[in-house]
């Protein structure tokens, strides 16, 4: 019998793919897999289009999780509490600048709202869980994601040259790529070029930096009026159902990561077997950026537009630099 053209395209498109990946998981870095996904993903399309953005998260997740077997917990809490001022300074600002150049550019409240809170706090995550609760469309979110995304790849390639050049220390480049690439994914692969002692701090920080995606998601949900209600409402019938619509995605693997890290300090089984474990997590980190590459289409490309760049350009810049700043003038570690 017969496949349908369209079905037998497909096919071969994932099959490719597949090998694509699996020779690259042999010996490519992070950033070079992030290109070839992007490649790929232009010239033949979206692989797995039903499922590959879903799968990416689901293994982003465990290799965060199995990088916290390769890391010290008390490095780790002393990196979350140290920078806790600097990340309320540095998400503070990033947000009310984004509001501030969003009204000038004159973009979509929402859309503003979506890139600031992605640039501030981290990508993906805080875009869709901001946009869970103000009620956003597929191209706000589109345009918001797209602009993200592209930052995240430029930051994967510019900040270890930077941070080259500036001769920044593991810990300070740790700490600054923590603060100012937005996803998780882009944190471990910037700092996995830069030194193993980067990726600890990086990774720390970064993690500890994602769960202010509450308290700020809560914030937006409140901004823009969609919470009032039902919070006021919340012993009434109705009132419980429209709470259980005010739905916060919560980073629950960060409590796994602090699980496997905390065994890995106090187990000495898992400390034998932690460098193998963390391999597997590199590896599978080097898999899961050619999948976010390879999410990149013709069309993410063309929802952008010039406003929505601009906003996202000038966060990321004044993130980037007024950290950098601050770790260099302070010396600033974790």
């Amino acid at each position: 019998m017969m496949l349908p053209a369209a079905m037998n395209n497909a096919t071969v498109r994932n099959l490719g793919f597949a090998f694509l990946t699996i020779s690259l998981m042999l010996w490519a870095t992070p950033p070079l897999a992030l290109l070839a996904g992007m490649a790929f993903a232009l010239l033949f399309g979206v692989p797995f289009a039903q499922s590959g953005a879903h799968f990416a998260k689901r293994l982003l997740q465990v290799c965060v999780v199995f990088l916290g077997f390769g890391m010290n917990l008390p490095v780790i809490l002393r990196a979350g509490i140290s920078g806790s001022l600097f990340a309320a300074v540095t998400i503070g600002a990033t947000l009310l600048l984004g509001y501030w150049v969003g009204s000038f550019l004159k973009l979509n409240k929402k859309t503003t709202a979506l890139i600031s809170a992605g640039t501030a706090i981290c990508g993906g995550s805080a875009i869709a869980a901001v946009g869970s609760v103000i009620a956003v469309t597929e191209a706000e979110i589109a345009v918001a994601i797209g602009t993200v995304f592209l930052l995240n790849a430029a930051a994967l390639y510019i900040f270890p040259l930077v941070g080259h050049a500036l001769h920044l220390s593991q810990a300070q480049f740790g700490l600054w790529s923590g603060v100012a690439v937005h996803d998780v994914s882009s944190v471990v692969g910037a700092a996995l070029s830069y030194g193993p002692d980067a990726l600890e701090t990086a990774t720390a920080v970064k993690l500890s930096r994602t769960l202010w995606i509450v308290p700020i998601t809560f914030g937006m949900a409140l901004a823009f009026n969609k919470g009032t209600q039902k919070l006021v409402n919340a012993e009434s019938s109705i009132g419980a159902r429209n709470i259980r619509k005010f739905k916060i995605a919560v980073p629950w693997f960060i409590g796994f990561f602090l699980m496997a890290s905390l065994s890995r300090s106090f187990v000495p089984v898992v400390s034998t077997w932690a460098p193998h474990i963390s391999q597997i997590a590199r590896s599978g980190m080097t898999l899961v950026l050619c999948l976010i590459g390879a999410s990149l289409s013709v069309r993410t490309l063309r929802v952008l537009g010039w406003r929505a760049a601009t906003l996202g350009l000038v966060l990321w810049i004044f993130i980037s630099a007024s950290s950098l700043l601050v770790i260099r003038l302070c010396n600033l570690k974790p």
